[in-house]
């Protein structure tokens, strides 16, 4: 199994950026999958995730900008963060398998099976 994240970049305060998860090789039928971050120094945070059908779950921080979509015909999760803060800068994980449901952004993170590489995202 392989996730590879892309998009992000080096943006101004108010700017947006799409991420995105390519997904190769899960097998399971139905899975959910997640976007986490985590900021230097800061422990990681879980920031939204997809249900197997598409439903969109969240956490209540940090609130509000993010949407979360996935894309099964060709197997890529995305992130939409529109008016980029300074504190929106991290490196941007995806997650799949292994959990589904809000507390798997918080107490549940252990038990995600997949994780991508990172993809970072700069503000400033």
């Amino acid at each position: 199994v392989q996730l590879v994240e892309s998009g992000g970049e080096s943006v101004q305060p108010g700017g947006s950026l799409r991420l995105s998860c390519a997904v190769f090789g899960v097998t399971d039928k139905y899975y959910c999958m997640a976007w986490f971050r985590q900021a230097p120094g800061k422990q990681r945070e879980g920031v939204a995730g997809v249900l197997s059908d598409g439903s969109p779950f969240y956490t209540s921080s940090p609130k509000g900008r993010f949407t979360i979509s996935k894309d099964n015909a060709e197997n890529t999760l995305y992130l939409q963060i529109p008016s980029l803060k300074p504190e929106d800068s991290a490196m941007y994980y995806c997650a799949a398998v292994g959990c589904c449901g809000s507390y798997c952004l918080t107490g549940g993170q252990d038990s995600w099976r997949h994780w991508g590489q990172g993809t970072q995202v700069t503000v400033s």
